[in-house]
């Protein structure tokens, strides 16, 4: 009797070990694979900082060119009021050109200066207007940048719930084998 005592004993103590490596094992690999996801969400948390802080230096960016292409509308209208003011000058002098036929060579003169104006008004407004237009063009780069930044942004974003919702789903799957061990490791009544 006591020799099957010990025999029964025995065969318990190696179900006990054996039990024991394949819990080993199955907490192992489950902590290996929580290390791998923990790991990937602090890659991703890093990645959204980075990109956070190139959206809001966009952000700055656009804000910027924003400005420029006010100012550039202000000098823009501007021009266009000196231009105006240089036609109202020609109809002035137009109606001079009758009053003073007998001067001749002042109004030629008159006429030179008028040109020059006008070349300079027109140089500037045309100046004025590629500025214009390259910064428009400046901005809808930046502005498509930008829309392919909260794209990225946006699939990270999927990623990482994607990550979390494993980790989850790995965290159940842990406490379910942690509520069968605790059931298996109950003494018997």
């Amino acid at each position: 009797m006591n020799r099957r005592l010990h025999w029964f004993n025995f065969l318990g103590v190696l179900a006990l070990a054996a039990l024991s490596v394949v819990q080993w094992r199955a907490n192992r690999q489950l902590n290996l694979d929580l290390n791998a996801v923990e790991k990937d969400r602090q890659q991703q948390a890093t990645r959204l900082d980075e990109l956070t802080r190139q959206l809001k230096g966009g952000a700055t960016d656009l804000d910027e060119f924003r400005a420029q292409l006010t100012r550039a509308t202000a000098s823009l209208k501007d021009t266009e009021a000196k231009l105006a003011l240089a036609e109202r000058q020609l109809t002035q002098l137009t109606n001079e050109r009758a009053q003073l036929k007998t001067s001749v060579t002042n109004w030629a003169a008159a006429v030179a200066a008028r040109d020059v104006q006008l070349k300079q008004a027109g140089a500037e407004a045309q100046k004025q207007a590629e500025e214009r237009n390259t910064l428009a063009l400046k901005f809808n780069d930046l502005a498509r940048r930008q829309n392919e930044q909260v794209k990225e942004l946006e699939q990270l974003m999927k990623e990482r719930n994607d990550a979390v919702t494993a980790l989850n789903q790995r965290t159940r799957e842990f406490n379910v084998l942690v509520e069968k061990y605790n059931a298996l490791a109950k003494p018997p009544p």
